[in-house]
């Protein structure tokens, strides 16, 4: 496979919501890939839809949840951003934002960019405040996926 192709394919796997660099950066250190050009298009790729799915996200999927073939899907992720932003404002108080960077950093399914960033729009988080928690708790994740992909923790343990 070309490796332009390989690169395309990290990134836009660095982009599906619950997968997001998660699974990207092993997909990545699996094929080889150059680590730091890898963790710099994960990174891009993960990013890239949070203003979008701040800014318009919870209006498509509040528009959609009633529509026939879409509402069941539409209404699950619905009830996923309610969770998540409830999880946050429980756990975080007056401390939102590094709850929600916390709540991306951790490198676990579902706890990513895409989730955390529908959960603060149900908060009605300040947009710059959003994007800044999430690039943080998404640059951590990546860091911590890099150090497990390389075994790191293995050395360690």
């Amino acid at each position: 496979m070309n490796i332009i192709i390989k690169y395309i394919l990290v990134f836009l796997v660095s982009m599906v919501p619950i997968v997001e660099l998660r699974g990207a950066i092993p997909i990545a250190v699996g094929m080889g890939l150059d680590k730091v050009i890898s963790f710099v298009i994960c990174i891009i790729g993960n990013m890239l839809p949070v203003p979008i799915i701040y800014l318009f996200a919870r209006k498509v999927l509040e528009w959609g949840k009633d529509k026939k073939f879409i509402g069941k899907f539409f209404t699950w992720c619905l009830q996923k951003g309610e969770k998540a932003g409830e999880k946050l404002q429980s756990t975080a108080g007056k401390g939102l934002f590094l709850a929600l960077f916390a709540f991306v950093a951790i490198p676990l399914p579902g706890t990513g960019a895409w989730t955390g960033t529908l959960g603060a729009s149900f908060l009605n988080l300040n947009f710059k405040n959003t994007v800044t928690a999430v690039m943080l708790g998404v640059l951590t994740a990546g860091l911590i996926m890099m150090a497990i992909s390389f075994g790191l923790f293995e050395v360690i343990l």
